[in-house]
């Protein structure tokens, strides 16, 4: 791999799911096989490969690497494997390296949650066809009005298939303080909408300090 990919040039996909990128070492759990199985209407980058490496020692040289990005990959892992991620996501960059991540935006779900509606309606569902139509919220839609739904779903996670549960959350504050302890600067930080008008979301991109 490292004959293909110049040292400096190395740009790691960390949990990538159903969107590997062209251009990036693309690490997931499932093959690209498996995936063209669960995202049926996906198009994939042609040629695109994706990795089963142990994220949490990867195989790379320390400071080898010029990028890393992990999109909605952090929540679910649980505290103690926090810890390990952004140790390794140090160990691996380069000075200068650059983490980009988005996570879901943790305070800002809770202030809807706690604003929403605590009217209970009916149980998640688990069936195929409710998760073919990504709608196992029982008789919810991805309405913010009531707590039971889409909301609590956001906080912990759908929970609709292995690996779809939320097992930590993130908050600015909390980000800020994380990546200054592990000496990573901020470039950006920046709240988004990941599917339209719903998961609220924050963006970062921190770079790994020089000395």
């Amino acid at each position: 791999m490292e004959n293909k990919i110049p040292k400096s040039d190395i740009r790691i996909n960390l949990g990538c799911g159903g969107r590997p990128l062209p251009g990036y070492i693309n690490v997931d759990l499932d093959t690209i096989e498996q995936m063209k199985v669960r995202y049926p209407g996906t198009v994939f980058p042609e040629g695109v490969e994706v990795y089963q490496y142990d994220i949490f020692n990867l195989p790379f040289p320390d400071g080898s690497v010029a990028l890393i990005r992990a999109d909605s990959l952090l929540e679910h892992l649980s505290f103690l494997e926090e810890s390990k991620i952004f140790q390794e996501v140090k160990r691996v960059l380069s000075p200068g390296g650059c983490f980009e991540f988005s996570v879901p935006d943790f305070e800002e779900t809770v202030r809807l949650w706690l604003q929403a509606k605590d009217e209970w309606k009916d149980f998640f569902r688990n069936d195929p066809e409710a998760i073919a139509a990504q709608h196992w919220f029982g008789q919810y839609s991805y309405s913010t009005e009531s707590r039971w739904g889409y909301l609590t779903a956001s906080i912990f996670g759908p929970q609709n298939s292995e690996g779809q549960f939320h097992k930590n959350c993130y908050t600015e504050n909390k980000i800020r303080a994380l990546l200054h302890r592990i000496g990573f600067e901020v470039d950006e930080l920046s709240r988004f909408n990941w599917k339209g008008d719903r998961n609220l979301m924050i963006f970062v991109r921190a770079r790994k300090k020089s000395s």
